[in-house]
């Protein structure tokens, strides 16, 4: 039977059992088209970062004698989006089934699923073996609880897993979470490696893109590409993180600084995100250096890590299936302000927010505390409508595809889901800035006051958030305190904070 086998350009797994042998009946196809750069405007390090990892899987799949089918963006055979592009290589190549991996985004998910159902030939859906779950599974977890609390899921995938056990029963270490032990600021020491950067020459794709004219944020240097486009690339990442980094991550997974991007962090979410690494093996990789090097790797830095992947990856993963595709429109704070223009241009005197906005434009790249308490933290302090914040954030990062991205902004980030992943909104006054930062000490404004033109924005707008949304919080018992002290406020005080915050809202460029 002659078979189309369809990837979408998140799957670069090249170890899926689809490529354990090669068959003159199947086909593979593969296609850079304008209806995938163009549902939201992405970073043009993201658009080549995942062009050029489609390029590479193509080409490994052919010298490993596969029949692959490749249409670049300016293809002169290239429809442009999936249908149609389907529908002429199907017609084409006289093919009698159709098959594909399951999609990690709900739109796709849905496009295919309906495909399918028209199609006059046999299909069939497989899994990406990429996945330590399935796409119910979390679900199934939380069946009959109140809430969807990620640490307990966490603690039950270690033990399923046998991932950093003693005896199959008891946490390594005595806990199962070193959190706290992940808040040390970064001062200078010690010492961080030069990350693992490449430098590859994408003129060709780059110029591909501009002749398309397609739209696109962030900035680049074609001569000079820093991500990984392989599956090699993407390993040499992952052992010098752990030969590297590993040592420190845990102590400054929170901490930022204007002199490096990303100090002790791993950069491998984007491999990951494309599946040219499984998560398995990063967790691997990662622990077995733990147990190498025990006598200079504490538990904390490598729980950290796994927590990550492990923990919340997987959690977020099925927070997506579980709960859209209504999650993607939930609002529960009735947020609908504009997204300020210097997310776009990191023109702003705040230093914090010039940084990091600053940084995702060169480098399609923050770390988690920089997306979730500067820029993130803005947006929410803000009061931006969700929908804005998701559509920036599924932009501009080069690892955002929805069902990491949305769960994160939209749950975690902008608590437009009142709860689901996180109990209480991640919102802070400058003096968290200042404390996991050095962002502060060059900043135009001033951390420690609270009033006047030269006082930190971020202290205005967040207590004018909490007093224009006391409503949300009330039954929260998590905001309780926090309530409280706004309630005491002197009302003069909270008169002015209001004032500025509103502002700053209806003039942020002034800012």
């Amino acid at each position: 039977m002659k078979t189309l086998r369809f990837i979408l350009g998140d799957q670069l797994n090249y170890q899926h059992s689809w490529y354990d042998q090669t068959d003159d009946n199947t086909i593979y196809f593969m296609a850079e088209t304008l209806e995938e750069t163009g549902y939201v405007n992405h970073h043009i390090q993201k658009i080549i970062g995942f062009f050029m990892g489609m390029r590479s899987l193509a080409e490994h799949l052919e010298n490993e004698g596969h029949q692959v089918i490749y249409y670049k963006i300016d293809d002169d055979q290239n429809q442009q989006n999936l249908e149609d592009n389907l529908k002429h290589i199907i017609s084409k190549h006289s093919i009698e089934k159709f098959e594909y991996q399951y999609p990690d985004e709900y739109r796709l998910d849905q496009k295919l699923k309906a495909f399918c159902e028209v199609l006059s030939i046999e299909s069939q859906a497989y899994d990406t073996e990429h996945f330590y779950t399935s796409r119910e599974e979390v679900a199934e977890f939380f069946e009959g609880k109140k809430t969807m609390i990620m640490e307990y899921f966490y603690r039950d995938m270690r033990k399923k897993h046998a991932i950093l056990m003693e005896n199959d029963k008891q946490p390594e270490g005595g806990d199962w979470n070193f959190d706290k032990s992940n808040r040390k600021v970064w001062k200078g020491e010690p010492e961080i490696p030069e990350a693992k950067l490449f430098a590859h020459d994408v003129n060709d794709v780059y110029e591909s893109i501009r002749t398309k004219d397609i739209k696109y944020i962030g900035r680049i240097d074609p001569e000079h590409f820093e991500w990984p486009i392989n599956r090699k690339e993407c390993l040499e990442v992952l052992d010098y993180f752990c030969k590297y980094l590993l040592l420190h991550f845990g102590d400054y997974e929170d901490a930022m600084h204007t002199d490096q991007k990303m100090l002790f962090h791993s950069r491998l979410s984007f491999a990951m995100n494309t599946k040219m690494l499984s998560p398995k093996e990063v967790i691997n990789s990662a622990v077995e250096t733990y147990y190498d090097r025990k006598d200079e790797i504490d538990i904390s830095e490598i729980e950290g890590f796994v927590r990550q992947i492990l923990g919340w990856r997987e959690y977020m993963r099925g927070i997506y299936w579980d709960k859209m595709p209504e999650y993607e429109s939930l609002n529960k704070l009735d947020n609908t302000n504009k997204l300020p223009d210097f997310y776009w241009t990191g023109e702003t005197k705040m230093n914090c927010m010039s940084h990091a906005i600053n940084q995702s434009l060169d480098h399609a790249y923050a770390h988690h505390i920089q997306r979730l308490m500067v820029t993130g933290n803005f947006a929410l302090l803000n009061m931006t409508d969700p929908d804005e914040v998701d559509d920036w954030y599924l932009g501009i990062y080069m690892d955002a595809i929805q069902w990491a991205e949305l769960t994160n902004t939209r749950g975690m980030s902008q608590f437009a889901d009142a709860g689901i992943v996180a109990t209480k909104p991640y919102v802070s006054s400058g003096s968290y800035i200042n404390k996991m930062s050095n962002y502060c000490k060059s900043c135009h404004y001033k951390v420690s006051k609270k009033e006047g033109e030269d006082a930190c924005p971020f202290n205005n707008l967040y207590w004018n958030f909490l007093h224009k949304k006391r409503e949300y919080f009330k039954n929260n018992n998590r905001m309780n305190m926090m309530m409280s002290v706004l309630n005491k406020m002197n009302k003069e005080t909270l008169e002015n904070h209001i004032s500025r915050a509103e502002d700053i809202i209806a003039n942020p460029d002034k800012y």
